[in-house]
């Protein structure tokens, strides 16, 4: 069973000075993408390392099963890295999870930092460890971009003992009013989905805050998804719905939009839902995404002017 709040393992922080492994637990990237990532990691003050299996080529995914969990295994519980940020998302990264031995990562507890196909990495350590992480910007589809890609306050506020406070960015919608309270937990929902039934089931704790982000998932495929979660019990137990940007999920021609179909889920959830919280996938490759921490207590605002508000860092010394 997930940790409360309360029980939330805190990361140690990070920030300027701090040293911050690169990893490519899912599906290979471009070298001038991954080049232009570390030189913005290194504007910001970081120190970025990585090890040169992160270079590795094996068919869609960036090397074998066994190297990618090694690789991971290593750069969170490495004595010099206070922070592992993944290269890229795409596929993969729940091949490694059988590989990594949580006792030796929830000693170090090192922040973990990426979105989309990591989706997993973070289900594994808030399920098996109960450590939080950050939902945040990666190497090769954000950092490589600058600051236009991502957003900065809020990338290195996550990694730091302070909470990020009130986030109410432009476009959030209100989809049903209410006010919740409880631990954020979440991802990509094809990720999030591909859990049930595994050991790495996430299985968040009654009353928690479900964030959802997808991208290119067409209206009937999001709602069979959220079908099967409803089904399954899964959104019974949570207190309120965030919604990402959802981009590439209306149907072509725009007849059937994501808007449509989460407003059709919302009749049948009780709680306060909101839409269009840009974490993760953005509605276009450039749109800065927030940052947000995974496992620490939030308030779900959906009434006037919508807001998550961070009430607890998801770090400590």
């Amino acid at each position: 069973m997930a940790l409360t709040p309360a029980e939330c393992t805190k990361f140690r922080p990070a920030g300027p000075g701090s040293r911050v492994a690169l990893v490519a637990p899912a599906s290979p990237f471009a070298r001038d993408d991954f080049d232009r990532g570390v030189a913005e990691l290194r504007r910001l003050g970081f120190d970025p390392v990585w090890d040169d299996r992160i270079f590795d080529r094996q068919a869609f995914v960036a090397g074998s099963a066994a190297s990618r969990a090694a690789e991971l295994q290593q750069a969170l519980t490495r004595p010099d890295v206070d922070a592992v940020i993944a290269v890229r998302g795409g596929y993969g990264s729940l091949h490694t999870l059988g590989a990594l031995d949580p006792a030796a990562i929830r000693r170090r507890r090192t922040a973990f930092v990426g979105y989309s196909d990591v989706t997993s990495v973070h289900a594994y350590l808030g399920r098996m460890i109960g450590l939080a992480s950050v939902h945040g910007p990666m190497v090769d589809g954000r950092l490589a971009h600058g600051t236009a890609a991502y957003d900065v306050h809020t990338f290195l506020g996550s990694l730091s003992t302070e909470p990020l406070g009130e986030l109410s960015p432009p476009g959030l919608e209100v989809v049903k009013p209410g006010e919740v309270r409880g631990p954020l937990v979440g991802g990509t929902l094809t990720q999030l989905t591909g859990l049930l039934g595994t050991p790495f089931d996430s299985s968040p704790p009654a009353g928690h805050v479900l964030f959802i982000d997808e991208v290119g998932e067409r209206p009937y495929r999001l709602h069979r998804l959220l079908t099967q979660w409803r089904l399954a019990g899964r959104l019974a137990s949570a207190a309120g719905l965030v919604f990402g940007q959802l981009p590439r999920c209306d149907e072509p021609g725009g007849g059937v939009t994501a808007a449509d179909m989460v407003r059709e889920v919302a009749q049948e959830f009780p709680g306060p839902v909101l839409l269009g919280f840009p974490s993760g996938h953005t509605t276009t490759p450039t749109t800065p995404m927030l940052s947000i921490p995974l496992g620490v207590a939030v308030r779900l605002i959906a009434t006037g002017r919508p807001a998550l508000v961070f009430e607890e860092a998801a770090a400590r010394a």
